[in-house]
């Protein structure tokens, strides 16, 4: 069950001793057998001491940080110093410990988080699906009936909030990693412009696309996280929903929905139309480029290989296979094919900006599935390199664009999550981030 907001959970926490109360039911329930595969490590001291530091400095009457004694969890993708940082694979068992905090974790604990554990992720966050062979796979919470994917790569970090054993959940999105699991898991995730977060001390993907951010259960809560890690927050201005003009592309995002999907989305577009938002039908033909643009294999591929080929040269049996292949795609790219790749993505990063002048927001679905069983992908390679297609389509164009997007739940209580995104060029997230608001409050309504 998912925790209250930030702003219902502290005005809530005035009784003496209250964050660490909670702090002790976050930490038991997360040994308990519904977080199996959530967490990689729990960090039961040092949150216990940063929630009875926030009760502290409540009873002397001081002002709280905005995550001040609250619990977060960091995806075990960022160093944590004095820890070796796995990032989901065995191969990094034996490597030296990080010497500090990644700067992302360094801001959580100034503004008082405590951060109560690391979570499991998709091996090296190479994958939309969640699927981890090597320390197992978090279920998505949403199905009490059948075991159900995540969602990649940020997979416990989505599983620890939708438990209600986070307020967020510090992840990474380099291709969808925010968003495809906060979409399949019925929450809120930012991803914000690559340049407003530092990388530091992130074990890198692709150093073109990798994005610091995170997860939370409402638009409010993604804003003050967001302001923690990028060491200042957005100016966001109220939108009024009223004549607010939305692009909904006619190219690639729309293709193969599921019904489920397509249900909850043309719901959604409907309420917002009603109350006076202006859905535009927009061909944006550059999206069918992207395929193209991004071969031959990528950036991410060839940007993962530069950093694992000598781990694939002497102990390819240790990676996940799929996370191989993937990884593998990359090697035989020529210096002369990589720099091509850049020059056409920033001219098409160009002419796709100037195609959504003019507008507040892009929308769509996040992803055009519902989660599918995990054992359906685990035993078969062909379905789940379908299924990760589908997953990162609609994302991945916005991490191409170095744009910056929300996904929003916008299912039916007790329907299967499906998440709708708006997204916005670089650069825009304060007036995206308005607009998001807006929209999350007619889609409660």
């Amino acid at each position: 069950m998912l925790l209250p907001t930030l702003a219902e959970l502290r005005a809530s926490l005035t009784a003496p001793g209250a964050h660490a109360a909670l702090i002790e039911r976050v930490l038991a329930e997360a040994r308990e057998p519904a977080a199996r595969a959530v967490y990689t490590a729990l960090f039961a001291e040092s949150a216990m001491a940063a929630a009875s530091a926030a009760d502290a400095a409540r009873a002397a009457g001081h002002k709280l940080g905005p995550l001040a004694g609250l619990p977060v969890t960091v995806k075990d993708l960022y160093d944590i110093a004095g820890r070796t940082t796995m990032a989901g694979s065995v191969l990094r068992a034996g490597a030296p410990a990080a010497t500090q905090d990644a700067e992302a974790v360094a801001r959580l604990k100034r503004a008082g988080a405590a951060i109560t554990g690391l979570t499991q992720m998709t091996e090296f966050a190479f994958s939309g699906v969640g699927i981890n062979p090597h320390h197992g796979t978090p279920v998505c919470p949403a199905d009490a009936t059948v075991a159900r994917i995540p969602g990649g790569s940020s997979s416990g970090a989505a599983v620890s909030v939708a438990l209600g054993q986070a307020v967020a959940a510090l992840g990474s999105d380099t291709g969808g990693s925010i968003r495809v699991p906060a979409a399949l898991c019925g929450l809120v995730g930012f991803k914000n412009t690559q340049a407003r977060t530092p990388l530091t001390g992130a074990f890198p993907l692709s150093f073109t696309l990798d994005t610091v951010c995170a997860m939370t259960r409402c638009v409010a809560d993604c804003l003050v996280v967001d302001g923690v890690l990028a060491g200042a927050p957005l100016a966001v201005a109220p939108r009024r929903l009223a004549g607010l003009r939305l692009a909904l592309p006619q190219t690639v995002v729309l293709d193969n929905l599921q019904p489920a999907v397509a249900t909850a989305f043309e719901r959604a577009l409907q309420r917002l139309s009603k109350a006076g938002v202006a859905i535009v039908q927009l061909p944006l033909a550059e999206l069918a480029e992207v395929a193209q643009i991004n071969a031959p294999c990528g950036l991410a591929a060839i940007e993962a290989y530069a950093v694992h080929r000598e781990a694939l040269a002497t102990q390819r049996e240790r990676f996940d296979p799929r996370v191989a292949r993937r990884i593998e795609l990359g090697q035989g790219v020529s210096a002369a094919d990589y720099i091509l790749l850049q020059q056409r993505r920033r001219d098409w990063m160009a002419r796709t900006t100037q195609r959504l002048a003019g507008f507040d927001a892009l929308i769509c679905p996040t992803v055009p599935i519902v989660a599918p069983p995990v054992a359906e992908l685990v035993a078969d390679d062909d379905a789940f390199m379908r299924a990760n297609g589908l997953l990162l389509r609609n994302t991945f164009l916005v991490n191409f664009l170095d744009g910056c997007a929300f996904t929003l739940p916008c299912h039916a209580p007790g329907d299967l999550p499906v998440g709708l995104m708006l997204a916005a060029p670089a650069g825009h997230d304060a007036a995206l981030a308005g607009v998001a608001l807006a929209v999350e409050a007619a889609l409660a309504a």
